[in-house]
């Protein structure tokens, strides 16, 4: 059976950008350009930082979407899972403060980031950086656009004087074989692909053990920019899974891609085997 398209280009992507900017008022009240923000933190299970702040955005969200789409369910990274999710045809994922760790320490790089999925694929997508005043939009079919101008990802076909963002141990390995420019690093995972999108650079690397929040806007925002971000073989992304955690990723313009690939396979032959 087919399901029904929802109709998501007009006024839902509109309330939802609404809703994500003022979420991000909300943060920007505690948060501190270059100082460590006056927000309460504290430590979650695993060592992971989280503030007030991500509280705060995460509860008004939850109430404001709900009131959007009542039938969708909800997966979000300060919120305990429920399961209900895995029976719902939609499902609002959402990353009250992407890059918490930037947030406290009073960088710009972090982001309020909320996906919609119909039957695990993202339809809908809005990553707003507040400190950094910029935010990218994104429904399905529809283009991406940041601060209302459309975007398109660069289309390099080889990797020699790419700019590629990811973490250090990974992009010091494969300089050992490929010729690229690496960049800063960038806290935000979601602002990681986003930037891919509107030619700021032009790939990302992602180390194992994402989950659907930190991804799935900024995955839309890129797929409709001419990017694309899939595992290391090359594989789209599943969303809304029972346990919501992604392995090493990449991500690039969708021409710059093969060879992305090619230089991420040669890396991992050249790794010693474990016995």
């Amino acid at each position: 059976m087919t399901s029904t398209p929802l109709p998501i280009a007009g006024d839902l992507l509109a309330a939802v950008e609404a809703a994500c900017r003022e979420a991000g008022g909300l943060a920007l009240d505690l948060f501190r350009p270059g100082a460590n923000t006056v927000a309460k933190t504290w430590s979650k299970a695993g060592g992971s930082p989280v503030t007030e702040a991500d509280i705060g955005v995460d509860t008004f969200l939850h109430v404001r979407l709900a009131a959007l789409l009542p039938e969708a369910a909800w997966l979000s990274e300060e919120t305990a899972d429920d399961t209900i999710r895995l029976s719902r045809r939609f499902v609002w994922v959402v990353d009250p403060i992407d890059g918490t760790r930037a947030y406290m320490a009073g960088s710009a790089d972090w982001a309020v980031c909320v996906a919609l999925l119909d039957e695990g694929r993202p339809i809908l997508g809005v990553v707003h950086a507040p400190a950094g005043t910029t935010t990218y939009t994104a429904v399905s079919g529809g283009g991406a656009q940041s601060n209302g101008k459309p975007i398109r990802a660069n289309g390099l076909t080889t990797l020699a004087g790419a700019r590629i963002a990811g973490p250090k141990p990974i992009l010091d390995a494969l300089a050992r074989q490929q010729d690229f420019v690496a960049t800063d690093k960038i806290p935000s995972l979601a602002l990681r692909l986003t930037r891919i999108a509107d030619g700021t650079i032009d790939a990302g690397l992602v180390s194992p053990d994402a989950r659907d929040w930190d991804l799935a806007a900024a995955d839309l925002v890129l797929k409709e920019a001419g990017g694309q971000v899939t595992t290391s073989d090359g594989e789209a992304l599943s969303y809304n899974r029972e346990i919501p955690v992604h392995g090493m990723l990449m991500a690039s313009g969708t021409s710059l891609a093969t060879s992305l690939a090619q230089a991420l396979r040669r890396l991992r032959e050249s790794q010693p085997q474990r016995s």
